[in-house]
């Protein structure tokens, strides 16, 4: 599996981010362009997202793994990169950072916990994307009113269509592999758990109107598997943090990189 990417910037040290499920490398672009000022930048489409291969399994060990023959094919240097990701991206990013601690300094992780995820707040988005007839549909505006029929949320229905592409024979077409992602949600929600913690420095950025990290797992859950971290919460955001308050997000992070684990 060789994964999409994007590199920007140069510097000492890189951050490399993995985004969310149904997104791609696209949904940091802004930020990503921000911290390029200061060092490298890797953005990376996971397996069945944006323009990553598509494949017949969706779990946790095999994006690890994916993410670490990008590792070797980038030839990142180990004592001076962050893995950053977000949602099911930081699950990726945990089972990595779990799986192979020799490849980071440090990572960080956006707005999730390792605890089991109930995955049937997706039903509604699945039954969106799958609601768009691409036999009939012929633009963004019809495709957009497909999936109003079960997503109400202006903001969730524009982060969807940013999967919307044209192909060769001018049809739309979703980026993702739906039929993959819809048969292996449960995978996407499972625990991430280890018998050898991550001793490396962590930082959970939080939104504070998000239910994805809750009281338990800042007690037991994190602490358990990332005993040398950190967790920065954001009052005012919700699960798209970086979307809702991108300069804190920006400082946070910048300030953690800087520091080098």
């Amino acid at each position: 599996m060789q994964l999409h990417y994007r590199e920007l910037g140069q510097g000492e040290r890189t951050l490399v981010i993995l985004h969310g499920l149904f997104g791609t490398l696209d949904n940091w672009q802004t930020l990503a362009r921000r911290w390029a000022e200061h060092y490298r930048v890797v953005l990376v489409d996971l397996r069945n997202h944006g323009r990553s291969p598509h494949a017949p399994e969706h779990t946790y060990e095999l994006m690890s793994e994916d993410v670490r023959k990008l590792f070797e094919q980038l030839q990142l240097p180990a004592d001076r990169t962050t893995l950053m990701g977000h949602s099911m991206g930081g699950k990726v990013t945990m089972r990595f950072a779990l799986d192979h601690p020799d490849y980071l300094a440090q990572a960080v992780v956006v707005d999730i916990a390792p605890a089991f995820s109930d995955m049937r707040h997706q039903d509604d988005i699945l039954a969106g994307l799958h609601a768009v007839d691409f036999t009939t549909c012929t633009s963004r505006q019809a495709a957009d009113e497909a999936l109003a029929q079960h997503i109400p949320q202006p903001d969730v229905r524009q982060f969807l269509l940013k999967n919307l592409y044209r192909r060769e024979d001018n049809s739309f077409a979703w980026r993702p592999n739906l039929a993959v992602l819809d048969a292996e949600m449960a995978q996407i929600g499972e625990e991430i758990t280890s018998d050898t913690p991550f001793l490396k420095p962590t930082l959970f950025i939080n939104g504070g109107r998000s239910n994805y990290i809750t009281p338990e797992d800042k007690l037991h859950g994190i602490p358990a598997l990332f005993p040398n971290s950190h967790i920065a919460t954001i009052p005012n955001a919700g699960h798209w943090v970086h979307a809702e308050e991108p300069d804190q997000v920006f400082e946070l992070v910048e300030a953690f990189v800087k520091q080098g684990g």
